[in-house]
């Protein structure tokens, strides 16, 4: 048993925080008492004075489906306070699908990273392997898209699917959704979910209203296009009665910012109009991404070889150039960015260039930022990564007071340098959003970190410090709390996280990991 004495408790619900003390037996808060209360002599004290105690964090936007079959700890989340993901994100995941398909391997390899004999037929095999493996922390995994797509088609799956097809991909999700995954992602910025007609997606999303799951979209444009893509995405919810999650929710571009307020009106009215419509948020002004998925569509259907040779035609790189300051109904990063706002944040075949922007590349090589993109891009045998401005940090505020606002950090773990992010985003929005700049009353921004979230997954006994609930909990010491990093020092340590407990068990305390694995693969309930 621990004992946590003398706490100031955060529970959770966006209610003000009260003293207690918290009784955890086994993985279960067992009581909540109040201050100063007799201890139990069998008990581990836990001295809270002058400090929080909240529940552990849940991030609804994650990719660590790989990671955590790397590295079952999950340091990186644990570190930060995460005790529950939501994984299989953006249409991207390893299931369903043949061990070592080069499709997987290409898909996955600059958002999942990585790792021996990936891809496995169902979600109950991946199951398996998570279970043997362990984690530090608890998991939802969503159905990812891409998957569905590649099992259920012949051939070419960067094309419209037939009748036939369509039909076999619901089969698939069907099984998928039996076997407990959270629901539906889907990818539509990406090949090959953004090949997928509106009738696909329709008898995909009536399967998972069925099951009454979820569907999580990383919607077809963020930038100048992406009231169209907010409309597209309430259409189908609409349509088929599904609980809708928009995925990483921001405007890019900063010609674009003016479209922050009328993106959020458009949620607000799908709301009012039945929709089960929320969203998620990293809370940082640049993003981080796949440097190839800053070509046009129709250059992302081709593999990676075929795709270099084309890079090497000069005619080709102008046709290329002029759809990327010309974008029709996709995002250009290039466009809407600008090439001294895209830095290189991961080359595998050109590590020298990492944290340098596209223009100051440009600079010292005598040439024109899109010549040296194409030219990185031909040459690239592994990953390539890169960060990008995308938005204002008025944007970011409008975004995160918004009520249907909840945490996600869109954390990539692959080979090479990373967003901070991956390490350090429950620090950052504590530390930014709420310490120095007092955008939410701290009561609120936790709820939204924790309860919120908690209940829009479905979750009876997580998310909040309640009697009976799972023990996931973490001590916070909001005088020393500090986010300590940057794009150049990803994983610097923070202050201010004293104690993160998964089911009863402590994973971190006093700067140090337990190496504990007691984390849970959950299922969504049915």
């Amino acid at each position: 048993m621990y004992y946590f004495s003398n706490a100031t408790i955060l529970d959770g619900s966006g209610d003000e925080p009260y003293q207690g003390d918290v009784l955890v037996e086994n993985d279960t808060i067992k009581e909540i008492l109040p201050p100063n209360s007799p201890t139990m002599n069998d008990a581990v004290i836990i001295d809270a004075s002058g400090k929080y105690v909240t529940p552990g964090f849940i991030d609804m936007h994650g990719h660590s489906d790989l990671e955590v079959l790397r590295t079952p700890a999950m340091r990186a989340k644990v570190g930060q306070g995460i005790t529950t993901e939501v994984a299989g994100n953006c249409g991207i995941g390893v299931f369903p699908s043949e061990q070592n398909s080069t499709f997987l391997k290409e898909l996955s390899s600059d958002v999942l990273g990585s790792y021996p004999n990936v891809g496995w037929q169902d979600f109950h095999a991946y199951r398996q392997q998570w279970q043997d493996k362990g984690s530090g922390n608890n998991f939802f995994v969503l159905q990812a898209h891409s998957n569905l797509r590649r099992m259920g088609m012949t051939g070419s799956v960067n094309r419209a699917a037939s009748e036939e097809e369509v039909h076999k991909m619901c089969r698939l999700l069907e099984v998928s959704l039996q076997q407990g995954c959270l629901g539906l992602s889907t990818g539509l910025y990406y090949a090959p979910c953004i090949f997928a007609t509106n009738e696909e997606l329709l008898r995909l999303l009536e399967v998972v209203a069925k099951h009454n799951a979820l569907f999580t979209v990383h919607m077809r444009c963020e930038g100048s296009d992406i009231v169209a893509a907010v409309e597209e995405v309430v259409a189908l919810a609409k349509q088929t009665g599904v609980k809708l999650q928009i995925s990483h929710l921001k405007v890019i571009g900063l010609k674009n910012q003016h479209l922050v307020d009328e993106v959020l009106s458009l949620i607000d009215k799908a709301k009012a109009d039945g929709v089960d419509i929320r969203f998620d948020q990293y809370p940082y002004t640049y993003g981080s991404t796949s440097l190839f998925s800053m070509l046009p569509p129709q250059y992302l259907k081709l593999e990676r070889k075929e795709l270099q040779k084309v890079l090497s035609d000069p005619e080709q790189r102008e046709i290329i150039k002029e759809q990327m300051e010309t974008p029709v109904g996709w995002d250009s990063l290039a466009f809407l960015c600008g090439w001294d706002q895209v830095q290189v944040l991961s080359l595998q075949s050109n590590p020298r260039y990492s944290g340098q922007t596209f223009s100051q590349i440009a600079k010292a090589l005598n040439s024109d930022p899109y010549e040296v993109f194409f030219d990185l891009l031909e040459q690239e045998q592994g990953t390539a990564l890169m960060i990008d401005v995308t938005q204002s940090e008025e944007s970011i505020i409008k975004i995160m007071r918004h009520p249907l606002m909840s945490f996600g950090t869109d954390a990539l773990y692959t080979e090479g340098a990373k967003h901070p992010r991956s390490f350090q985003s429950t620090f950052h929005i504590l530390d930014r959003y709420g310490k120095q700049l007092q955008v939410l009353p701290l009561p609120t921004l936790i709820s939204k970190m924790t309860g919120v979230s908690a209940k829009r997954l479905g979750l009876r006994d997580r998310g909040l410090i309640k009697v009976g609930y799972k023990a996931d909990l973490l001590l916070l010491d909001w005088e020393s709390l500090h986010d300590s990093s940057d794009v150049m020092h990803p994983d610097s340590k923070s202050s201010g996280l004293d104690l993160v407990m998964v089911n009863g068990q402590i994973a971190y305390k006093d700067g140090e990991f337990t190496g504990s694995t007691s984390g849970s693969l959950l299922k969504r309930i049915q």
